[in-house]
C-alpha cells in the first residue's frame, strides 16, 4: 500500500481541480528505470485502470499502480512540500537503498 499525508493530498486534489479533472480521476503512481540512481518516481493522472493494477485508497485519495512499481513501492508515503527547503511531492520509500540528493530517483 501507499498512503499519502494531508498535504500531498490537498496538493493532489488541487491540481486535479485545476486540471477540470472529474471523480473518474485517479493518480496513477509508478517507477521507471532512469535518474542518477537508477529508478525514477513517476505520477499522472489517469482514468483507465489496466490489468494487473494495484488498487488503494488513502486519505480518500484513490492511488494505482503497476504491479512491477507496486513490487518497488509497497509501504511508500507519498509528502508533499512547500517549504524553503525544496517544493514538491517527496516519496519517503522504506525499500530505496539510495537515493539521489533531489530526491528524484532510488535504487533497491
Amino acid at each position: 500500500m501507499v498512503t499519502v499525508t494531508d498535504k500531498a493530498k490537498q496538493k493532489v486534489q488541487e491540481l486535479m481541480n485545476d486540471a477540470g479533472l472529474d471523480n473518474s480521476y485517479f493518480l496513477r503512481v509508478s517507477v521507471k528505470g532512469g535518474g542518477c540512481s537508477g529508478l525514477s518516481y513517476n505520477m499522472d493522472f489517469d482514468n483507465e485502470a489496466q490489468t494487473g493494477d494495484q488498487n488503494f485508497e488513502d486519505n480518500g485519495l484513490k492511488i494505482v499502480l503497476d504491479m512491477k512499481s507496486f513490487l518497488y513501492l509497497a509501504g511508500t508515503e507519498l509528502d508533499y512540500s512547500d517549504g524553503l527547503n525544496g517544493k514538491g511531492f517527496n516519496f519517503i520509500n522504506p525499500n530505496a537503498s539510495r537515493t539521489c540528493g533531489c530526491g528524484e530517483s532510488f535504487s533497491v
